[in-house]
Protein backbone atom coordinates (compact mmCIF):
# COMPACT_ATOMS: atom_id res chain seq x y z
CA UNK A 1 0.00 0.00 0.00
CA UNK A 2 1.06 3.32 -0.73
CA UNK A 3 1.77 6.46 1.22
CA UNK A 4 -1.35 8.80 1.76
CA UNK A 5 -1.92 11.52 -0.73
CA UNK A 6 -1.10 14.19 0.73
CA UNK A 7 -3.84 16.48 -1.06
CA UNK A 8 -7.88 15.93 -0.60
CA UNK A 9 -9.71 15.88 -3.30
CA UNK A 10 -12.79 16.43 -4.55
CA UNK A 11 -14.33 14.64 -7.28
CA UNK A 12 -17.07 15.33 -9.14
CA UNK A 13 -18.97 12.36 -11.13
CA UNK A 14 -21.41 13.55 -13.88
CA UNK A 15 -24.00 10.52 -14.61
CA UNK A 16 -23.78 9.67 -11.10
CA UNK A 17 -27.59 8.11 -11.49
CA UNK A 18 -25.46 5.57 -13.17
CA UNK A 19 -25.57 2.00 -11.99
CA UNK A 20 -21.89 1.62 -12.40
CA UNK A 21 -21.20 4.90 -9.77
CA UNK A 22 -21.40 2.38 -6.74
CA UNK A 23 -18.61 0.49 -8.68
CA UNK A 24 -16.21 3.61 -8.50
CA UNK A 25 -16.77 4.76 -5.07
CA UNK A 26 -15.87 0.71 -4.45
CA UNK A 27 -12.98 1.55 -6.03
CA UNK A 28 -11.97 4.27 -3.64
CA UNK A 29 -13.12 2.85 -0.82
CA UNK A 30 -10.10 -0.51 -1.61
CA UNK A 31 -7.55 2.53 -1.86
CA UNK A 32 -8.56 4.73 1.06
CA UNK A 33 -5.12 3.91 2.65
CA UNK A 34 -3.62 5.32 -0.61
CA UNK A 35 -5.58 7.99 -1.28
CA UNK A 36 -7.87 11.35 0.40
CA UNK A 37 -11.27 11.93 -1.10
CA UNK A 38 -12.66 14.97 1.28
CA UNK A 39 -15.64 15.67 -1.02
CA UNK A 40 -17.75 13.11 -3.56
CA UNK A 41 -20.04 15.49 -5.74
CA UNK A 42 -22.96 12.90 -7.36
CA UNK A 43 -24.80 14.74 -10.68
CA UNK A 44 -27.04 13.45 -12.45
CA UNK A 45 -29.90 15.09 -13.88
CA UNK A 46 -32.54 12.52 -13.31
CA UNK A 47 -33.63 12.97 -9.76
CA UNK A 48 -35.04 9.83 -8.89
CA UNK A 49 -32.13 7.81 -10.09
CA UNK A 50 -29.90 9.97 -8.07
CA UNK A 51 -31.35 9.76 -4.96
CA UNK A 52 -31.38 5.84 -5.59
CA UNK A 53 -27.63 5.27 -6.60
CA UNK A 54 -26.66 8.35 -4.52
CA UNK A 55 -28.04 6.93 -1.24
CA UNK A 56 -26.31 3.71 -1.94
CA UNK A 57 -22.93 5.47 -2.39
CA UNK A 58 -23.62 7.39 0.85
CA UNK A 59 -23.78 4.41 2.91
CA UNK A 60 -21.13 2.81 1.54
CA UNK A 61 -18.67 6.03 2.34
CA UNK A 62 -20.31 5.78 5.39
CA UNK A 63 -17.95 2.85 5.85
CA UNK A 64 -15.04 4.50 5.47
CA UNK A 65 -12.44 5.09 8.43
CA UNK A 66 -12.69 8.63 6.94
CA UNK A 67 -16.02 9.18 5.51
CA UNK A 68 -15.67 11.92 2.78
CA UNK A 69 -18.49 14.26 2.43
CA UNK A 70 -21.05 13.16 -0.30
CA UNK A 71 -23.32 15.83 -2.09
CA UNK A 72 -26.04 15.00 -4.56
CA UNK A 73 -26.99 17.72 -7.13
CA UNK A 74 -28.63 18.66 -10.57
CA UNK A 75 -27.26 21.12 -10.92
CA UNK A 76 -23.55 21.12 -13.52
CA UNK A 77 -22.10 24.40 -11.95
CA UNK A 78 -22.75 23.37 -8.46
CA UNK A 79 -20.80 20.19 -8.84
CA UNK A 80 -17.96 21.10 -10.84
CA UNK A 81 -16.62 23.86 -9.16
CA UNK A 82 -13.43 23.82 -7.52
CA UNK A 83 -12.98 19.97 -8.60
CA UNK A 84 -9.93 17.99 -8.63
CA UNK A 85 -11.68 15.50 -11.13
CA UNK A 86 -14.37 15.31 -12.69
CA UNK A 87 -14.99 11.87 -14.02
CA UNK A 88 -18.23 11.52 -16.96
CA UNK A 89 -20.16 8.11 -17.55
CA UNK A 90 -23.39 9.66 -18.47
CA UNK A 91 -26.08 8.27 -21.41
CA UNK A 92 -27.83 10.67 -23.53
CA UNK A 93 -31.38 9.35 -23.79
CA UNK A 94 -30.33 6.22 -21.83
CA UNK A 95 -31.02 2.62 -22.41
CA UNK A 96 -34.27 3.27 -24.48
CA UNK A 97 -31.82 5.73 -26.72
CA UNK A 98 -29.63 2.63 -26.62
CA UNK A 99 -32.39 0.30 -27.70
CA UNK A 100 -32.92 2.27 -31.00
CA UNK A 101 -29.20 2.97 -31.38
CA UNK A 102 -29.32 -1.11 -31.79
CA UNK A 103 -32.67 -2.07 -33.78
CA UNK A 104 -32.21 0.96 -36.55
CA UNK A 105 -28.91 -1.01 -38.26
CA UNK A 106 -30.38 -4.01 -38.04
CA UNK A 107 -33.28 -3.19 -40.60
CA UNK A 108 -30.23 -2.48 -43.07
CA UNK A 109 -28.60 -5.82 -42.83
CA UNK A 110 -25.61 -4.03 -40.46
CA UNK A 111 -24.25 -4.60 -37.26
CA UNK A 112 -26.12 -2.47 -34.30
CA UNK A 113 -24.08 -2.06 -31.64
CA UNK A 114 -23.73 0.24 -28.86
CA UNK A 115 -20.49 2.26 -29.76
CA UNK A 116 -19.36 -0.38 -33.33
CA UNK A 117 -20.90 1.64 -36.42
CA UNK A 118 -23.90 3.67 -36.86
CA UNK A 119 -25.03 2.56 -33.53
CA UNK A 120 -21.96 4.54 -32.15
CA UNK A 121 -22.05 6.96 -34.36
CA UNK A 122 -25.61 7.63 -32.79
CA UNK A 123 -24.52 7.64 -29.60
CA UNK A 124 -21.65 10.01 -30.61
CA UNK A 125 -23.84 12.89 -32.25
CA UNK A 126 -26.04 12.52 -29.05
CA UNK A 127 -22.94 13.11 -27.03
CA UNK A 128 -20.60 15.16 -28.31
CA UNK A 129 -22.77 18.44 -27.46
CA UNK A 130 -23.01 17.36 -23.97
CA UNK A 131 -19.67 16.92 -23.49
CA UNK A 132 -18.79 20.31 -24.80
CA UNK A 133 -21.30 21.80 -22.39
CA UNK A 134 -19.90 20.34 -19.41
CA UNK A 135 -16.15 21.54 -20.33
CA UNK A 136 -17.28 24.75 -21.03
CA UNK A 137 -18.52 24.83 -17.60
CA UNK A 138 -15.83 23.01 -16.65
CA UNK A 139 -13.75 26.20 -17.86
CA UNK A 140 -15.52 28.65 -16.27
CA UNK A 141 -15.97 26.65 -12.47
CA UNK A 142 -13.17 24.43 -12.32
CA UNK A 143 -10.14 25.59 -14.13
CA UNK A 144 -7.99 23.07 -12.37
CA UNK A 145 -9.52 19.86 -12.76
CA UNK A 146 -8.66 17.07 -14.92
CA UNK A 147 -11.94 15.21 -16.98
CA UNK A 148 -11.79 11.62 -16.90
CA UNK A 149 -14.00 10.33 -19.82
CA UNK A 150 -15.32 6.80 -19.47
CA UNK A 151 -18.96 7.83 -21.55
CA UNK A 152 -19.02 5.64 -24.70
CA UNK A 153 -17.89 6.14 -27.30
CA UNK A 154 -14.73 7.10 -25.23
CA UNK A 155 -12.08 7.34 -27.65
CA UNK A 156 -14.47 9.65 -30.01
CA UNK A 157 -16.20 11.56 -27.02
CA UNK A 158 -12.00 12.44 -25.91
CA UNK A 159 -11.18 13.32 -28.90
CA UNK A 160 -13.56 16.11 -29.19
CA UNK A 161 -13.17 17.22 -26.14
CA UNK A 162 -9.24 17.57 -26.95
CA UNK A 163 -10.25 19.23 -30.16
CA UNK A 164 -13.07 21.61 -28.77
CA UNK A 165 -11.83 22.52 -25.57
CA UNK A 166 -8.98 23.60 -23.46
CA UNK A 167 -9.80 21.31 -20.79
CA UNK A 168 -7.02 18.22 -20.06
CA UNK A 169 -8.53 14.85 -20.40
CA UNK A 170 -7.78 11.46 -20.25
CA UNK A 171 -10.53 8.83 -21.74
CA UNK A 172 -10.56 5.41 -20.25
CA UNK A 173 -12.16 1.92 -21.13
CA UNK A 174 -12.46 -0.71 -18.79
CA UNK A 175 -11.94 -3.41 -21.94
CA UNK A 176 -7.67 -3.40 -22.28
CA UNK A 177 -7.73 -4.40 -18.17
CA UNK A 178 -10.76 -6.82 -18.13
CA UNK A 179 -8.79 -8.45 -21.06
CA UNK A 180 -5.40 -8.31 -19.56
CA UNK A 181 -7.04 -9.83 -15.83
CA UNK A 182 -8.81 -12.45 -17.59
CA UNK A 183 -6.11 -14.01 -19.31
CA UNK A 184 -3.89 -13.48 -16.49
CA UNK A 185 -6.47 -15.84 -14.48
CA UNK A 186 -6.41 -18.19 -16.74
CA UNK A 187 -2.70 -18.68 -17.00
CA UNK A 188 -1.79 -18.38 -13.65
CA UNK A 189 -0.45 -15.27 -13.81
CA UNK A 190 0.53 -12.44 -11.41
CA UNK A 191 -0.29 -8.83 -12.42
CA UNK A 192 2.63 -7.27 -11.54
CA UNK A 193 4.79 -9.87 -13.81
CA UNK A 194 3.23 -9.20 -17.05
CA UNK A 195 3.19 -6.53 -19.68
CA UNK A 196 0.72 -6.54 -22.42
CA UNK A 197 1.93 -4.60 -25.71
CA UNK A 198 -1.23 -3.26 -26.69
CA UNK A 199 -2.22 -0.71 -28.88
CA UNK A 200 -5.31 0.96 -31.68
CA UNK A 201 -8.62 2.55 -31.08
CA UNK A 202 -11.08 2.34 -28.45
CA UNK A 203 -13.02 -0.42 -29.19
CA UNK A 204 -10.15 -1.38 -31.94
CA UNK A 205 -7.62 -2.76 -30.10
CA UNK A 206 -4.81 -5.13 -30.21
CA UNK A 207 -2.05 -6.89 -28.53
CA UNK A 208 1.18 -6.88 -30.24
CA UNK A 209 3.25 -8.74 -27.70
CA UNK A 210 2.93 -10.64 -24.01
CA UNK A 211 5.71 -10.36 -21.84
CA UNK A 212 5.91 -12.11 -19.01
CA UNK A 213 9.25 -11.16 -16.72
CA UNK A 214 10.71 -9.61 -19.98
CA UNK A 215 10.79 -12.30 -22.05
CA UNK A 216 8.46 -12.37 -25.21
CA UNK A 217 6.21 -15.35 -24.80
CA UNK A 218 3.67 -13.70 -27.74
CA UNK A 219 3.99 -16.63 -29.98
CA UNK A 220 3.32 -19.50 -27.39
CA UNK A 221 1.00 -17.75 -25.28
CA UNK A 222 -1.04 -16.48 -28.13
CA UNK A 223 -1.21 -20.27 -29.80
CA UNK A 224 -2.51 -21.23 -25.93
CA UNK A 225 -5.34 -18.41 -26.05
CA UNK A 226 -6.65 -19.30 -29.24
CA UNK A 227 -6.86 -23.23 -28.53
CA UNK A 228 -8.41 -22.74 -24.79
CA UNK A 229 -11.98 -23.31 -24.19
CA UNK A 230 -11.85 -20.22 -22.48
CA UNK A 231 -10.65 -18.32 -25.48
CA UNK A 232 -14.17 -16.45 -25.48
CA UNK A 233 -13.83 -15.05 -21.80
CA UNK A 234 -10.23 -14.51 -22.34
CA UNK A 235 -10.11 -11.89 -25.26
CA UNK A 236 -14.34 -11.90 -26.09
CA UNK A 237 -14.72 -14.23 -29.41
CA UNK A 238 -12.68 -17.27 -30.82
CA UNK A 239 -10.88 -15.81 -33.64
CA UNK A 240 -9.39 -17.51 -36.55
CA UNK A 241 -6.66 -18.67 -36.01
CA UNK A 242 -5.50 -19.21 -38.96
CA UNK A 243 -6.00 -15.24 -39.28
CA UNK A 244 -4.47 -14.46 -36.13
CA UNK A 245 -1.23 -16.77 -36.80
CA UNK A 246 -0.90 -14.53 -40.45
CA UNK A 247 -1.51 -10.86 -38.73
CA UNK A 248 1.27 -12.19 -35.89
CA UNK A 249 -1.41 -9.89 -33.64
CA UNK A 250 -3.80 -10.65 -31.03
CA UNK A 251 -7.21 -9.10 -32.04
CA UNK A 252 -9.46 -8.90 -29.10
CA UNK A 253 -13.11 -8.18 -28.45
CA UNK A 254 -14.76 -5.42 -30.54
CA UNK A 255 -12.90 -7.07 -33.28
CA UNK A 256 -14.99 -9.77 -34.19
CA UNK A 257 -17.52 -7.22 -35.46
CA UNK A 258 -14.73 -5.99 -38.07
CA UNK A 259 -12.90 -9.42 -38.68
CA UNK A 260 -16.23 -11.68 -38.67
CA UNK A 261 -18.99 -9.26 -39.40
CA UNK A 262 -21.17 -11.61 -41.28
CA UNK A 263 -21.41 -14.10 -38.07
CA UNK A 264 -21.78 -10.98 -36.40
CA UNK A 265 -24.40 -9.79 -37.80
CA UNK A 266 -26.36 -12.74 -37.89
CA UNK A 267 -25.70 -13.27 -34.50
CA UNK A 268 -27.39 -9.86 -33.45
CA UNK A 269 -30.05 -10.39 -35.65
CA UNK A 270 -31.38 -13.53 -34.35
CA UNK A 271 -31.35 -12.36 -30.76
CA UNK A 272 -35.04 -11.74 -29.58
CA UNK A 273 -33.93 -8.64 -27.61
CA UNK A 274 -31.16 -6.16 -28.74
CA UNK A 275 -28.27 -5.64 -25.78
CA UNK A 276 -30.06 -2.20 -24.34
CA UNK A 277 -33.52 -4.20 -24.02
CA UNK A 278 -32.24 -7.12 -21.78
CA UNK A 279 -30.62 -4.39 -19.98
CA UNK A 280 -33.36 -1.81 -18.83
CA UNK A 281 -34.78 -5.03 -16.93
CA UNK A 282 -30.99 -5.69 -15.45
CA UNK A 283 -30.88 -1.68 -14.69
CA UNK A 284 -34.34 -1.64 -12.81
CA UNK A 285 -33.80 -4.09 -10.74
CA UNK A 286 -30.33 -2.33 -9.74
CA UNK A 287 -32.41 0.72 -8.94
CA UNK A 288 -34.88 -1.20 -6.59
CA UNK A 289 -31.25 -2.93 -5.14
CA UNK A 290 -29.73 0.65 -4.32
CA UNK A 291 -32.71 1.39 -2.78
CA UNK A 292 -32.38 -1.08 -0.05
CA UNK A 293 -31.77 0.67 2.93
CA UNK A 294 -29.29 -1.88 5.01
CA UNK A 295 -27.32 -2.07 1.51
CA UNK A 296 -24.00 -1.00 2.15
CA UNK A 297 -21.96 -2.68 -0.81
CA UNK A 298 -22.32 -2.92 -4.08
CA UNK A 299 -24.64 -5.85 -4.96
CA UNK A 300 -23.34 -9.27 -7.18
CA UNK A 301 -26.41 -8.26 -9.58
CA UNK A 302 -23.93 -5.35 -10.78
CA UNK A 303 -22.00 -8.01 -12.76
CA UNK A 304 -24.93 -8.49 -15.00
CA UNK A 305 -24.49 -4.79 -15.79
CA UNK A 306 -20.99 -5.36 -17.77
CA UNK A 307 -18.90 -2.78 -16.72
CA UNK A 308 -15.82 -5.35 -14.67
CA UNK A 309 -12.79 -3.40 -13.51
CA UNK A 310 -14.23 0.02 -14.17
CA UNK A 311 -13.54 0.92 -10.53
CA UNK A 312 -9.61 -0.46 -11.22
CA UNK A 313 -9.05 1.57 -14.27
CA UNK A 314 -10.20 4.94 -12.75
CA UNK A 315 -9.27 5.05 -9.40
CA UNK A 316 -6.16 3.89 -10.25
CA UNK A 317 -5.71 5.99 -12.52
CA UNK A 318 -6.03 9.21 -10.26
CA UNK A 319 -3.90 7.18 -7.26
CA UNK A 320 -1.03 7.59 -10.31
CA UNK A 321 -1.94 11.98 -10.40
CA UNK A 322 -2.06 11.51 -6.59
CA UNK A 323 0.79 9.59 -5.85
CA UNK A 324 3.23 9.96 -8.37
CA UNK A 325 3.81 6.12 -8.51
CA UNK A 326 4.89 5.92 -12.35
CA UNK A 327 2.17 2.67 -13.09
CA UNK A 328 1.49 2.26 -16.54
CA UNK A 329 -2.16 2.70 -17.55
CA UNK A 330 -4.27 2.03 -21.24
CA UNK A 331 -5.68 5.42 -21.67
CA UNK A 332 -7.32 7.12 -24.51
CA UNK A 333 -5.14 10.08 -25.47
CA UNK A 334 -3.64 12.02 -27.84
CA UNK A 335 -1.23 10.57 -30.36
CA UNK A 336 1.72 12.83 -30.82
CA UNK A 337 3.57 10.97 -32.89
CA UNK A 338 3.29 8.26 -30.29
CA UNK A 339 1.88 6.20 -34.08
CA UNK A 340 3.20 7.42 -36.84
CA UNK A 341 0.71 6.54 -39.39
CA UNK A 342 -2.24 8.03 -37.86
CA UNK A 343 -2.39 11.97 -37.04
CA UNK A 344 -0.89 13.97 -34.07
CA UNK A 345 -4.27 15.42 -33.05
CA UNK A 346 -5.96 11.83 -33.16
CA UNK A 347 -6.69 10.24 -30.07
CA UNK A 348 -5.66 6.46 -29.31
CA UNK A 349 -5.75 3.72 -27.17
CA UNK A 350 -2.52 3.05 -26.01
CA UNK A 351 -0.45 2.44 -22.62
CA UNK A 352 0.91 5.52 -21.06
CA UNK A 353 3.20 6.09 -17.60
CA UNK A 354 1.58 7.97 -15.12
CA UNK A 355 3.67 10.38 -12.89
CA UNK A 356 1.73 13.33 -11.41
CA UNK A 357 0.42 15.45 -14.00
CA UNK A 358 3.29 13.71 -16.81
CA UNK A 359 1.46 10.94 -19.08
CA UNK A 360 3.80 9.45 -21.46
CA UNK A 361 2.69 7.15 -24.15
CA UNK A 362 5.05 4.37 -24.72
CA UNK A 363 5.92 5.26 -28.38
CA UNK A 364 4.80 2.12 -30.95
CA UNK A 365 6.07 3.88 -34.45
CA UNK A 366 4.94 2.37 -37.87
CA UNK A 367 1.55 0.42 -37.71
CA UNK A 368 1.89 -3.50 -38.86
CA UNK A 369 0.68 -3.25 -42.00
CA UNK A 370 -1.54 -6.14 -40.52
CA UNK A 371 -3.97 -3.78 -39.03
CA UNK A 372 -2.71 -0.56 -40.49
CA UNK A 373 -5.70 -0.20 -42.91
CA UNK A 374 -8.30 -0.93 -40.69
CA UNK A 375 -6.97 1.65 -38.17
CA UNK A 376 -6.70 4.69 -40.67
CA UNK A 377 -10.14 3.67 -42.20
CA UNK A 378 -12.13 3.89 -38.43
CA UNK A 379 -9.73 7.14 -37.38
CA UNK A 380 -11.30 8.79 -40.09
CA UNK A 381 -14.46 8.03 -39.32
CA UNK A 382 -14.03 8.85 -35.53
CA UNK A 383 -12.70 12.08 -36.52
CA UNK A 384 -14.91 13.18 -39.33
CA UNK A 385 -17.40 11.97 -36.26
CA UNK A 386 -16.14 14.17 -34.02
CA UNK A 387 -16.40 17.52 -36.50
CA UNK A 388 -20.11 16.34 -36.97
CA UNK A 389 -20.67 16.21 -33.28
CA UNK A 390 -18.96 19.42 -32.44
CA UNK A 391 -20.32 21.24 -35.25
CA UNK A 392 -23.98 19.65 -36.09
CA UNK A 393 -22.88 19.17 -39.62
CA UNK A 394 -25.22 17.16 -41.56
CA UNK A 395 -22.74 16.77 -44.54
CA UNK A 396 -19.78 16.29 -41.84
CA UNK A 397 -22.19 13.35 -40.66
CA UNK A 398 -23.16 11.53 -43.82
CA UNK A 399 -19.33 11.73 -44.62
CA UNK A 400 -18.42 10.13 -41.24
CA UNK A 401 -21.27 7.69 -41.49
CA UNK A 402 -20.30 6.41 -44.82
CA UNK A 403 -16.71 6.53 -44.16
CA UNK A 404 -17.02 3.47 -41.97
CA UNK A 405 -16.30 -0.13 -43.04
CA UNK A 406 -19.65 -1.23 -42.28
CA UNK A 407 -21.65 1.06 -44.55
CA UNK A 408 -21.62 -0.49 -48.39
CA UNK A 409 -24.18 1.66 -50.14
CA UNK A 410 -24.34 5.49 -49.92
CA UNK A 411 -28.70 5.57 -50.14
CA UNK A 412 -28.23 2.90 -46.93
CA UNK A 413 -26.21 5.19 -45.38
CA UNK A 414 -28.53 8.72 -45.90
CA UNK A 415 -31.45 6.75 -44.98
CA UNK A 416 -30.14 5.56 -41.63
CA UNK A 417 -28.64 8.94 -40.89
CA UNK A 418 -31.91 10.71 -41.52
CA UNK A 419 -33.42 7.73 -39.44
CA UNK A 420 -31.13 8.29 -36.25
CA UNK A 421 -31.93 12.37 -36.92
CA UNK A 422 -35.69 11.54 -36.68
CA UNK A 423 -35.21 8.70 -33.68
CA UNK A 424 -33.47 11.06 -31.45
CA UNK A 425 -35.04 14.47 -32.27
CA UNK A 426 -34.48 15.99 -28.69
CA UNK A 427 -30.64 15.73 -29.01
CA UNK A 428 -29.15 15.42 -32.41
CA UNK A 429 -30.24 18.68 -34.87
CA UNK A 430 -27.70 18.71 -37.71
CA UNK A 431 -28.13 21.56 -40.19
Amino acid sequence: MGKLSRKEMKICIVGAGSTYSPEFVDGILRREGEMCVKELVLMDINAERLAAVGGLIRRICGTFAKPPKVTLTEDLQEAVIDADYVVTQFRVGMLPARAKDERIPLKFGIIGQETTGPGGFAKALRTIPKILDITSCMEKYAPNAMLINFTNPSGIITEAVMKYSSVPVVGLCNGPITISMRINEIMGWEKSDVFYDYFGLNHLGFIKGIYLKGSNVSDEVFEKILDHPKCDYMIGYKFNKKHVQAMKILPVGYLQYYFNEKEAFEKLNALPLTRAEQLIDVDAQLLVEYSDPNLKTKPPGLEQRGGAWYSEVAVALINSFQNDDGATHVINTKNNGTISDLPNDAVIEIPAIVRGDSIRTLELGRLPLEVCGIIQHVKAYESLTVKAGAEQSYNAAFAALMSHPFMRSADDAEKILDEIIEAHPEYIKLT
